[in-house]
């Protein structure tokens, strides 16, 4: 694909897809900027081509209708503060009055356009849609990497209509930390796969199996497995109907010398209730009418030996539950952990960037992901539409 780098941008009107899909409070603040702030380089690389910079993004799931909590406003006002300069936000993304607004932009000028997803064709990947949205500007730039693992108008059909199509510094950033990591990883390679369910991260599981030397499973996914081996886990999260591929993937990771790391002690309560009375039990213990919430001290020592040698951590999915006090202590262990190893690590995104950044570690992690869905995408072995689309485009443009 094209980078932004590689494309004359001067003086040009440029049309940059972010991912500014960032939570907001009851009050519609922002309560992490993360994206926005990772879109910058972008958007000061383009500023400084003294081009004009038309910013289209989504912002939840309104499905396809106008819901004023929706509105990137609050997005337009915090980008306006990172840049220290007005970001004006139009009513809308396509129509007469945006065509207006682009009109009469100057040189170093900064307007976003109102919710994409505010029009059903958004999602749809509706062509019309897409080449109103292409018709913009001279050059188009996708740097969402966040939403590269959908088959938007945005982000895939514009491909077909821009004049233009690159990828902006963070998508580049991105792709080239998981594919250099998956392709050619310094080992030991250690993976880390946590979360709730074995179904959400199976084909990642089905793939990493065969490229790491260790992986780790812990979080809720972990009792399937361990149900699977024959212990008791109580009431525990356990998807009954993935126990069969479960003992599959034990046995593929045997067959390719992959060391496997399963919990040997949780800390378990009634229900996952932040005034729960909880216990700390060996795997063997789980009581029949209890449920594992987070690893236990024993895991996280034994887990902690396991990354000792690391040269490489990939890490997707939490430990536990760790939203609630009681049951944080095994993810943000290992999120200590993975920051003071002397290895490559990578975090990909989702839950897993929230607990790192609420342990205050973010700094120490050599990469952290702003696309959860994307970033599991790729561990599993899979092209991202998005992705596939600039290639296409950059075939074209030859």
């Amino acid at each position: 694909m094209k980078q932004i780098q590689d494309i004359d941008i001067k003086g040009k009107k440029v049309l940059c897809r972010f991912d500014f899909n960032v939570p907001l409070d009851d009050d519609l603040h922002i309560t992490d900027d993360r994206r926005i702030k990772a879109a910058l380089p972008t958007i000061n690389y383009a500023l400084d081509e003294d081009a004009r910079v038309i910013i289209i993004s989504h912002l939840g799931r309104p499905g396809g209708k106008k819901v004023a909590g929706l509105s990137l406003a609050p997005v337009a006002k915090r980008l306006s503060r990172l840049l220290g300069k007005d970001v004006a936000l139009a009513k809308d993304c396509v129509g007469d009055d945006v065509e207006k607004l682009i009109d009469g932009m100057e040189p170093r000028c900064v307007i976003m356009l109102e919710n994409l997803r505010f029009h059903k064709e958004e999602a749809e990947n509706d062509d019309e849609f897409a080449r109103k949205l292409a018709g913009y500007a001279d050059v188009y730039v996708d740097d969402a990497f966040g939403n590269a693992h959908r088959t938007h108008a945005s982000n895939v059909g514009i491909t077909k209509f821009a004049k233009v199509s690159c990828a902006g510094f963070l998508m580049k950033r991105e792709l080239n930390y998981f594919s250099s990591t998956l392709e050619d990883p310094l080992r030991p390679f250690v993976a880390i796969i946590g979360g709730s369910k074995v179904s959400g991260k199976l084909e990642a599981l089905a793939n990493l199996i065969r490229k790491v030397d260790k992986m780790i499973i812990g979080g809720g996914m972990a009792f399937t497995f361990l149900k699977a081996m024959g212990y008791e886990v109580g009431t525990s999260l356990v998807e009954d109907d993935l126990l069969h591929t479960a003992r599959r993937g034990i046995k593929i990771a045997k067959e390719n010398g992959v060391k496997l790391y399963f919990p040997v002690d949780c800390v378990i309560a009634e229900k996952a209730d932040s005034k729960a009375v909880t216990k700390i039990v060996p795997i063997q213990e789980i009581d029949p009418n209890w449920m594992g919430l987070d690893i236990g001290p024993a895991t996280i020592a034994l887990f902690r030996e396991a990354l000792s040698d690391a040269k490489t951590i990939m890490w997707n999915g939490p430990m536990g539950v760790f939203e609630i006090d009681a049951f944080s202590m095994g993810t943000f262990s290992l999120v200590h952990a993975i920051a003071q190893s002397h290895a490559l690590t990578i975090v990909g995104g989702g839950d897993t960037d929230v607990a790192v950044h609420r342990a205050g570690e973010s700094e120490y992690i050599t990469y952290i992901s702003t696309g959860g869905g994307a970033s599991l995408e790729l561990l599993e072995g899979k092209k991202l539409p998005a992705v596939e689309a600039l290639n296409k485009a950059a075939k074209k443009m030859k």
